[in-house]
């Protein structure tokens, strides 16, 4: 198969529809043969007219499409609209905007919303092994939300009023911890509900091997952390870089992320940052480096191959019902 390199070419290769089919089935079975997802029989036909597979077995779902058991599941689009789309968000920098994927598309806003919601839940990893079996850590946490310093005084004192009377540029706004790995050079990151001493420790202990070198700057919430490991302090109101303690890597991470945020997304509720930090993390971690030359088609196989035993309804993404179960 000549593998597209460039979007244009990807966009081409998969409005023939053979291409998808083919495409989906290469990265859903690895031998290539279709099964049932239903019972995993793979005494399937093909009927081309529906586009859909046919299981003989006695069971509810004997028809079915190659998105079930996807991200892509129970979605009217097309894998033609699916496969660019998610080209597009592993490799645009900045992200990309739901409206530019609707004008792009031919679809709603609302639809490309969703679809890059989709997109970013198969991007998510559920990180298993710890950071510092190798080079330093480097440990910090960001604030993500609105400028206080812009908002109308009732809107201020209500969000201070729910958030519980939050003080200077820390109103309406979201914590955010991250660790960067200089060895692997690659970055974690999740939202905290603060970032008290005991949440934000319990994070590290659970991603960084005891006795492991951290670097991180003067906040007072890694007091206490030499405890488990070599905690080396940079202090930012007299230096930013001390040889080789700073915390300069993640906080490139946090540039970009908020570039992106503030750039593309525009606001971004609390509820959904996750997904969004999911997607930057992905980027993030499968850029292009001397070492590693990944290409924008390495970036997009790593996302496709990531789309099964995934699933988000609109009803989850909303907060209406809880997660389900694939």
């Amino acid at each position: 198969m000549k593998v597209p390199k460039t979007l244009q070419q990807a966009i081409q290769y998969f409005a023939d529809y053979e291409n998808c089919r083919q495409f989906m089935i290469a990265m859903r079975w690895e031998d290539g043969v279709v099964r049932c997802p239903a019972c995993n029989s793979d005494k399937v036909s093909y009927l081309e007219k529906a586009k859909l597979y046919f299981c003989p077995n006695k069971h509810p779902r004997q028809k079915f499409s190659l998105k079930v058991g996807t991200v892509f599941e129970d979605s009217p689009i097309g894998l033609d609209k699916w496969l660019p789309v998610t080209w597009m968000l592993s490799n645009c920098k900045n992200g990309i905007s739901s409206y530019e994927i609707a004008r792009a598309m031919g679809i709603t806003q609302k639809s490309a919303w969703f679809m890059l919601h989709r997109v970013r839940e198969a991007m998510r990893v559920t990180h298993t092994g710890k950071f510092g079996f190798g080079g330093p850590i480097e440990s910090d946490e960001a604030f993500i939300g609105p400028n206080p310093q812009k908002m109308h005084k009732d809107r201020r004192a209500k969000i201070q009023a729910r958030d519980g009377f939050k003080k200077g540029n820390l109103i309406g706004k979201t914590a955010v911890h991250g660790m960067l790995d200089r060895e692997l050079r690659q970055v974690r990151a999740k939202v905290l509900p603060n970032i008290k001493r005991e949440t934000l420790q319990s994070e590290i202990l659970k991603n960084v091997t005891p006795f492991a070198r951290i670097y991180t700057d003067e906040a007072g919430c890694y007091d206490g952390l030499s405890r488990n490991y070599v905690h080396k302090i940079v202090n930012h109101s007299q230096e930013y870089v001390r040889g080789q303690v700073h915390t300069q890597g993640i906080e490139n991470f946090w540039s970009l992320l908020k570039r992106t945020l503030r750039g593309t997304y525009i606001a971004v509720e609390p509820f959904h940052l996750d997904q969004y930090l999911s997607e930057q993390v992905f980027r993030y971690n499968n850029r292009a480096t001397k070492n590693n030359p990944l290409t924008d088609y390495d970036r997009f196989m790593l996302a496709a191959s990531q789309i099964t035993g995934k699933r988000l309804t609109y009803a989850e993404l909303t907060g209406k019902v809880g997660e389900t179960e694939v």
